[in-house]
């Protein structure tokens, strides 16, 4: 899922003070001043996190207008409440590519969304699918989220406010709409949700998702501060800082950015070895978690992705001077409880416990006004009648909106403070240059070709990409070998060339002296992240592209070891059990496969070659074949299936005509090409 997160904040810093962390037992009259220590305690892993409920019992005015913010509002279970949706005859959309209408729709309570074909005035396939939840506070988009037995899915529809359309959602366009299969993991969830329970081993299943953002997310746990409050440890916030709790706003000027960017910086993040992404707390440095890339291009400094509040911020003219003058400050206290409140900052205009909908343009005119006053001779020189014309709103002329690079439909206020540019006439080409690192001026090596390989993947299929991951991954000698193994492996995968990723593991357990398996049993971490388990899978896909079913039969066991939830990597196993002709096994992992996931369309369709090639059982195979095929019509490996059912069965005419179909959606399958020919 792409990013369609959207917080947005405001009020003025008094209202910052105001609403500072105090006692949560206004009854107890004993109060004990307590000696600080020099950083935040909550910040310990010991102090678990306890909620917005709990947050609320002493902070309800706060919970009462946050939980209407972008960040409140931001998850949900799919309700007529949370929907922004319109829901008539003109909400269908097609994509023509795939040659699918989409069309949402209520059945009392219940959400759906329906997938189908038409050949004519006929209907061809139908799909129904119930939303689960909404992403998205509204303001700009809803997306919609289906979950099977935890594990969770973008669904192909999203609801564009602004406009108040229905299109597919980002990413899904041109060709790459994944229907009912993109999977949603950890990391889009940390950043739409407060805490989801994720399930390591899995890349998107889940025990429990909470509704929104929660408090923690921006203060860090809560169970010390309750503890001590209770307790009626009271702290004079007026004079010092309570360490029980992160106040962002009395942070340093790069932690203040740091618990914005966590989720107002979202690219191409790179997690730090052992960190997954629930490790970030406020307070803590965002480059000791994670560094997050942006690509450059040339000459193209005007355009900007929808979560890049902070960083287009920070390249303002008036975030660089009022924070240099404050740190050039010879007066400024070292212990000074708003270190940057005469400064530029987030919290300047956006207070995040208040939605940005009941805030008016006086607001933020008035941060620029504290300093482009007459007083500094440096007001507003635009004409009077463009002035008036504007109601006066520099935002409107100085940071205008726009619409983002990677979102459609949507437009969204620049934060790079500027003077107005003229807007381009043409759509140049855009050149482009590389990535840079948002949060961290010297990112390591491998940290560098991992953001070029995840480029490549998750984003833009450049070669320029592979090109400059390379550079960073020498392999020449042995120990650049043993550095860099997982992320060469990675990308001679890419580029689909198995024999250099399997001459790499055989080098591997030559070069390391550690015996025949090293690199396997080096391959032995159970993470967040699963990076073990995939390296072990792309090297398991290497062999069994080269034709050793052996070796490849060893990798994906410990694949599926280390990520028990992986239904690819089991799916993988076990057709590679059927190669090695161990029937039962395989027919046991598809099963179980279905059993996790009752709609995964490879399953079905592999069990069904189990049925009918190992037990003749022609009815069932067929079952399966056409529930593979209801679910998607186009599915290469179920219509082969199905063909060969056919053929099996004497029906040579069907099984043609099933060929057909799938060389019309799928002309480069030389698989089917074959088919053809023999039939």
């Amino acid at each position: 899922m792409r990013r369609i997160h959207k917080f947005k904040y405001l009020v003025v810093f008094i209202a910052l003070v105001s609403i500072a962390f105090v006692c949560c037992n206004n009854n107890q009259k004993q109060k004990q001043e307590t000696v600080q220590p020099a950083t935040y305690l909550n910040l310990n892993d010991t102090v678990k996190y306890v909620g917005i409920a709990t947050c609320k019992q002493c902070h309800e005015d706060i919970y009462n207008t946050f939980i209407e913010t972008g960040m409140g509002k931001s998850f949900a279970p799919a309700t007529k409440e949370k929907s922004k949706g319109k829901f008539d005859a003109h909400s269908v959309i097609y994509d023509k590519n795939l040659d699918y209408y989409y069309y949402p729709f209520w059945k009392g309570d219940s959400l759906s969304i329906m997938e189908f074909r038409l050949q004519g005035k006929d209907t061809v396939h139908k799909r129904i699918e119930t939303v689960t939840y909404i992403v998205g506070s509204g303001q700009h988009t809803n997306s919609h989220i289906m979950n099977r037995n935890g594990y969770l899915y973008q669904m192909p529809m999203t609801f564009y406010t602004q406009k108040g359309t229905w299109d597919l959602p980002p990413g899904f366009e041109n060709g790459f709409n994944t229907r009912f299969s993109r999977q949603i993991g950890l990391e889009c969830m940390s950043c739409h949700n407060s805490l989801p329970g994720f399930i390591e081993g899995s890349e998107n299943k889940f025990s429990q998702l909470p509704s929104g953002i929660s408090c923690e997310r921006c203060h860090g746990p809560g169970e010390l501060h309750v503890k001590e409050k209770t307790a009626g440890q009271v702290v004079d916030i007026s004079k010092t800082i309570d360490y029980s709790i992160v106040n962002p706003a009395k942070l340093p000027i790069n932690l203040q950015f740091d618990a914005c960017q966590r989720c107002h910086l979202q690219g191409n993040s790179v997690l730090n070895d052992g960190k997954s992404f629930f490790d970030f707390k406020p307070g803590m440095k965002l480059s000791d978690v994670m560094n997050v890339f942006m690509p450059v291009f040339k000459g193209h400094e005007e355009d900007f992705i929808m979560a890049s509040h902070a960083e287009r911020l920070k390249m303002s003219k008036c975030f660089i001077n009022s924070t240099a003058k404050v740190d050039n400050d010879q007066n400024k206290a070292s212990n000074a409880l708003y270190p940057y409140k005469n400064a530029l900052t987030c919290v300047t205009c956006h207070n995040p416990h208040v939605s940005v909908k009941v805030t008016g343009n006086e607001v933020f005119n008035k941060a620029c006004i504290n300093c482009h006053n007459a007083a500094h001779s440096n007001v507003c020189s635009e004409k009077e009648e463009v002035r008036k014309a504007n109601s006066d709103n520099c935002v409107h002329c100085h940071m205008p909106k726009s619409g983002t690079i990677d979102i459609p439909h949507v437009t969204s206020t620049d934060h790079y403070i500027r003077k107005p540019m003229a807007k381009k006439e043409t759509d140049a080409i855009k050149e482009w240059m590389g990535i840079k690192c948002i949060n961290n001026p010297s990112p390591p090596n491998l940290t560098v070709a991992k953001a070029y390989l995840n480029y490549y993947e998750k984003f833009t299929k450049t070669e320029a990409a592979l090109d400059s991951a390379k550079k960073y991954l020498p392999e020449a000698t042995d120990e650049e070998l043993m550095q860099n193994s997982s992320l060469l492996i990675r990308y001679h995968f890419i580029k689909h060339d198995f024999e250099k990723v399997v001459a790499l593991a055989n080098r591997y357990d030559s070069d390391a002296k550690q015996g025949p398996n090293a690199l396997l049993n080096s391959l032995n971490k159970k993470t967040f992240e699963n990076d073990d388990a995939w390296t072990s899978y792309r090297v398991a896909e290497a062999y069994r592209n080269t034709g050793d079913n052996n070796n490849a039969l060893r990798y994906l066991e410990n694949a599926t070891a280390l990520a028990p939830y992986n239904i690819d990597f089991k799916n993988k196993l076990g057709a590679v059990l059927v190669s090695l002709k161990d029937i039962e096994k395989a027919k046991h992992i598809f099963e179980d496969i279905l059993h996790q996931d009752p709609e995964y369309v490879a399953a079905l369709s592999n069990l069904g070659y189990l049925y009918l090639a190992a037990e003749n059982n022609k009815q069932k195979a067929l079952e399966l074949y056409d529930q593979a095929l209801e679910l998607d019509p186009d599915n290469e490996q179920a219509l082969l299936n199905k063909a060969g059912w056919f053929a099996y069965n004497n029906q040579l005419s069907k099984a043609k005509e099933l060929i057909k179909q799938l060389l019309r959606k799928h002309p480069e399958n030389k698989e089917a090409q074959e088919a053809l020919k023999r039939l």
